[in-house]
Formats: structure tokens, sequence, C-alpha cells
């Protein structure tokens, strides 16, 4: 047996998702007054004392969803329950039993498997004398809580692991796997109906999220493990984003905040494009936002097989005219619906986390610096001479390189463009961000001297390293926090 899985079930909006946050200590699932809400399937992992469990938040039975959805949602809860060891079959304890609360209950009788009567919304202990009409809907044990009110959350949870299966000797080496980081976290991004959750799905090798035709289907960001070659990952699918005054609710804000988030905790942001839409207003929001957190990033260009007479090499022109400060970005052409290069845009994106991830020698760096100053000396500015003095590499994700120089003031625009090309050029950086620093450093009078002979060595192309030994001044033993303003 794997770990067990939990399913929340209920009609709309009793809680469900409240729950599910309550529980994990997190905003999980999106919370909002409007039912429906949840159409996806949104799992998270437990662990509490020594039982790991899967919470998984389903969409509200009974719902008319206003996408009409309603059927693809239904499937979507059917999967859940057909996949849960245990059901929590919430209600609402202020509201009394309604006729979907016994069309739920129906439902459920039919499932034999262990279930737990979850009252919500019991917000003072008077009403929890009052649940008792609530055991007519399910034989099995019953806990009123108050997410609001943060009343007998660990009631819950002894309640949950008492009527959770028997475990074996597997549910706790696979629940540590699942809590062990994953080889790489791929952010999918994208404007709507772009194909993100084909996309997902033909990597979970199952119908993970809803797939339709209708703009916005996905409401929340939702991560899905899945493995390839014997590696871990998870692929974030995130809501697909239109233009902030077109945003209708507080619902498809919140999707838009998660998309914006879910690219700050990857480390590979896939730029999804559909080729036979040209490139919007969102699309460059977007991309803007991956180039601001410095992510590396990819940018998938699917539903190829529509595209008969379509041209790699122009689409590829196409994209770097609207993102001319994204040349560095590779480009991958996929078919999500059948799995065309899929597995090679995995295999693309963890190339470029390994990039990301790569830390040069200062040695190496500082003799591609020499190179690259001898080639282009910085100009004079301010009637002063700009001397770069060396370099060294403080950080990964994204590479950051620091510059010492005499004065950072004098080092303009475009000698920081030359610097950073030379260094994509030269160091195994060529498809991901590089941050790129000038700081001048307060010396006492000795260093100064030392600093500026060392410059001059490097000017008449002596080596810098056996100029640094011979000085007894060792860069490797500089941090990020000796170049922090």
């Amino acid at each position: 047996m794997s770990v067990p899985k939990v399913a929340i079930v209920g009609r709309p909006n009793v809680g469900k998702s409240s729950i599910m946050n309550w529980l994990a200590h997190k905003r999980v699932s999106v919370v909002d007054p409007m039912a429906g809400v949840t159409r996806d399937r949104v799992t998270y992992l437990m662990h509490v004392e020594d039982r790991y469990f899967e919470l998984v938040d389903t969409g509200g039975i009974g719902i008319v969803d206003v996408g009409d959805l309603t059927e693809e949602i239904d499937t979507q809860i059917r999967i859940g329950i057909e996949e849960a060891d245990m059901i929590m079959f919430v209600v609402e304890g202020s509201g009394g039993i309604t006729s979907l609360d016994e069309e739920v209950s129906r439902r459920l009788r039919k499932i034999d498997k262990p279930k737990l009567l979850v009252v919500n919304k019991c917000d003072s202990p008077k009403l929890d004398r009052e649940a008792a009409e609530f055991y007519r809907l399910a034989d099995s044990p019953l806990v009123t809580v108050s997410v609001k009110g943060n009343r007998n959350q660990d009631e819950l949870l002894k309640a949950i692991l008492n009527n959770l299966p028997e475990p074996d000797d597997t549910e706790a080496e696979q629940g540590e796997d699942l809590e062990v980081d994953p080889e790489l976290k791929l952010a999918i991004v994208g404007r709507r109906n772009v194909g993100k959750s084909t996309f997902i799905n033909q990597l979970a090798e199952t119908e993970r999220v809803i797939v339709s035709e209708i703009p916005g289907t996905t409401r929340d960001s939702i991560d899905v493990r899945f493995q390839m070659d014997g590696k871990s990952f998870v692929a974030i699918d995130t809501p697909g984003v239109r233009k902030r005054k077109s945003l209708a609710n507080t619902v498809e804000w919140y999707g838009l905040v998660r998309a914006k988030r879910s690219i700050r905790r990857a480390n590979v942001s896939l730029m999804f494009f559909d080729c036979m839409e040209t490139i919007s207003r969102v699309d460059k929001q977007l991309v803007s936002e991956i180039h601001d957190e410095c992510k590396p990033c990819i940018f998938v260009v699917n539903k190829w097989d529509l595209a008969a007479d379509a041209d790699i090499e122009k689409w590829a022109e196409y994209l770097f005219k609207n993102f001319a400060h994204m040349r560095h970005v590779p480009i991958a052409v996929i078919t999500a619906k059948t799995g065309r290069n899929v597995k090679k845009l995995i295999n693309l994106a963890q190339s470029i986390y390994k990039q990301a991830r790569t830390r040069v020698p200062t040695g190496h760096l500082n003799r591609v610096l020499r190179a690259a100053i001898k080639n282009w000396p910085p100009p004079m500015r301010q009637n002063r001479t700009p001397r770069i003095l060396f370099a060294t590499q403080v950080a990964t994700e994204p590479p950051t390189i620091v510059i010492k120089c005499n004065a950072s003031e004098l080092f303009d625009e475009d000698y920081k463009r030359y610097l950073l090309g030379v260094f994509r050029e030269q160091l195994p950086f060529k498809e991901v961000p590089i941050k790129l620093y000038f700081r001048s450093k307060d010396m006492d009078p000795d260093q100064a001297e030392r600093e500026e002979a060392k410059a001059k060595a490097m000017e008449e192309g002596r080596d810098p390293e056996k100029f640094e030994d011979d000085m007894g001044f060792d860069d490797e033993s500089l941090t990020e926090a000796d170049f922090e303003e």
C-alpha cells in the first residue's frame, strides 16, 4: 500500500478547502465565498506523529458550474473518491442538513471505505450539541470543528489517524520519498488556454487536472509530482493569466498572484505560447515577471501539430523580437496532446537548471575578465579612469558575479552589458540569467595600494592568480557578505 489518501468531499461552500489549509498550516487551496471555486483535485502530504497521509481537496458535489464544466468537475471528484483510502465527509453545522447534503450521503453510502463525518463552522459549543442530527447522513465517527474559531483541530487529526488503514512497511518509505525535495520544480505558466493542463496530464500520465477548451479552467496552482528516468519532479500547473482590467473576480485575481508565486518557488519556468496565436500583453507581463525574478526559463511553443507550415526559425525570430532582453532563453516546440518532444523538454529543463547551479572558480573567472578588459577597456568617465580589480562568483541560482572596482559609478550600462555578454559566451551560463554587480570597497591605504598594483598587473597581462599568491591575497576567502552595501 502507498501513502493513504484522504479525500475531502461535500456539497459546495461547506469549507472543504478551508479545512485543508487549516490542517496543512498553509494556503494550499483557494478559498472564496463564491461556490464552486475548487475544480481540480488539490493534494497536500501530511506527516502527523508517525503516519503519512495525503489530503485531497475536491470540488463541491452538486455544483452547476458557471463555466459549463460540471461533468469534468464531477469526474475529478469521482477519481478522488475512487483513489481514496478514507473519505472525510464535510457538512456545515450552522446551516443544518440540506438536500445536497443528503444527495452526497446517498452517493457515499454505496462506497465501502472508512468515512469520517466532519461538521464544520461549529463556532460555539452550543452548535456541537446540535450536531447529532448529522449522524443520519453517515454511519461513521463525527467530529465538530471550526476553522474560523480554530476549534478541535487536534481532535480532527486524531480521528483521521484512528480511521486510516493499518500502515505497512512501505508507507513510511514512500512518505519520506515524497517529503524529499524533487530533482526539479517546474512552473508551467502562460495565458489562458495554451495547453498547460494538457501538458501536466501528459507528464502525470493520468487525468490529473481538468482539460477544456474553455479559457480559465484551472483556478489554483496545483503541484503534480511525476517520475521520469528514475528521478522525481514537480510540475506546478498555474492558472491562466489575463489582463488585469479583465479580471472578473477575486478568484481570478488570486490566480494571478498564485502564478507569480509559482514562478518564484520554481527552479525553471516553462513559458507556454500557442503557436496559432500572436504574443499578447499577458505574455509580456509573465515574461517580465520571470525576468524580474531571474529564473531560468524555456519558451515552449505548444500545439505544433496544428501549425502545418510553421517555421521554427521564424517563431524564434518572432519571440526574440518581442523579448529582446531574453535572447539567452532556449526555445522548445511541443505537442502536449500527443506527448511530442515532452521528454526532450524535461531534459532541456534539467540542463539549464544545472547551468544555474554551476559555480565558476575565481581564477578562471578572472582570466575571462582580463581578456574582456584587454579587448575593450572601460572608457573614462568624469575625467577618471575606471579600474576593475577582480571578480568573484558569490552565489548560484542565479549565478551572481561581483566585480570589485575603484568606483562603481564609472561603469555605464553599455559596458555592463558587454561584460554580461562575455560571461554568457565564455562561462557555462549560456542559457540562464546572470546577476552582475559592481562594488567599490572602502580600503585602507595598504590595501588600496595592493589592489591598484594587482589591477595594473592584470592590464599588463601577468597572471593575477600568481600575483595574488605572491601578495598573500586569496579571493576564495571572500563571501557574499563582503560585498553587501
